[in-house]
């Protein structure tokens, strides 16, 4: 372990993530390749002191300070690892807005994790960064694929344990994630949500699950369509999703083979062989600008590699 120098810096690039992809609730995340990214600097200061600088528009909100995630997740690193906590300086540029469903408060902890370890000489393993992660969240389904990269089916064992198994998504199969304008808090879509369910939708939701993990392994379309409906929260929030119904109606309308919330929303997440992707994005954002709301819906593939960090270039 080593104390970091004033001035010294690091870059970590972080996938965003879809979770939950329809039948999949809070088990279920894939990276996507559209990247955040970090830099951060060790600052003079005390342990208090966390500046937060937003480079572009989105996320002019976010704040700095000890509270902020991004250097929670850091101390909890160096709480863990015995090392003096420092202050700190992160320049983010999102490719993701805040509260869009696509996993940026779990970036924000990988990001922390990651980069607070880094910056001490690595004395933590990736397996005790996932089990952090997974701690300050509170579940799974993003920050696993956002520190591990590719599709993470994570489940608790009877031993209370978390185990991570990762799922073949096969090239073939394209994401178009329609990103709105408008924002979804997580809070507010977990609300909505009931306190039980009837069994047969649990059932119901363990079959489709099973067909949608087969279809993404093999890329039958076939098999995705039959695999990406839920039963235990889309029904519940699709209603807090303005034009969000039209939106997914004009995806399977232009060639998905199915369409689902972008975890807790708003954004909208359709799978779809690569020859339809153009005509999916368009068919997507010409619907939610017929509700009113400006859009965008970039083709992506699934992201591998996951989060990875470098020394920041003097040039």
């Amino acid at each position: 372990m080593v104390q970091p120098s004033i001035g010294q810096e690091i870059v970590v690039d972080v996938p965003s993530t879809t979770a939950n992809i329809g039948p999949g609730f809070d088990c279920l995340g894939a990276a996507l390749d559209l990247n955040n990214r970090f830099s951060m600097r060790r600052i003079e200061g005390d342990s208090e002191r966390f500046e937060l600088i937003i480079e572009g528009n989105e996320g002019s909100h976010l704040r700095g300070g000890p509270n902020n995630l991004i250097y929670r997740a850091a101390q909890r690193v160096w709480k863990t690892a015995g090392v003096e906590p420092v202050a700190m300086e992160a320049r983010v540029r999102l490719a993701v807005p805040p509260a869009r469903g696509l996993g940026s408060s779990a970036s924000a902890i990988v990001a922390g994790l990651v980069g607070a370890n880094a910056l001490v000489g690595e004395p933590l393993s990736k397996e005790k960064l996932l089990e952090l992660a997974i701690e300050i969240e509170g579940h799974p389904d993003n920050v696993v694929p956002s520190l591990l990269g590719g599709l993470c089916l994570t489940a608790k064992t009877a031993s209370q344990r978390w185990r991570v198994v990762r799922c073949l998504w096969v090239n073939s199969v394209k994401a178009v994630v329609a990103i709105p304008s408008i924002r979804l808090s997580t809070s507010e879509a977990r609300r909505a949500m009931p306190k039980e369910i009837p069994i047969s939708d649990a059932v119901e939701n363990l079959g489709a699950l099973t067909l949608l993990l087969q279809g993404l392994r093999t890329g039958s379309g076939e098999l995705i369509a039959d695999g990406m409906h839920d039963r235990l929260h889309e029904p519940y929030r699709w209603p807090l999703i303005k034009g969000g119904l039209d939106v997914r109606d004009a995806a399977l309308n232009a060639g998905a083979w199915g369409c689902a919330i972008s975890g807790a929303g708003p954004s909208v997440l359709a799978l779809c062989p690569e020859e339809h992707g153009s005509a999916v994005s368009q068919a997507m954002v010409k619907a939610w600008e017929a509700a009113g709301v400006a859009s965008r819906a970039p083709l992506l593939s699934i992201q591998t590699a996951g989060s990875h960090w470098q020394p920041q270039s003097d040039e």
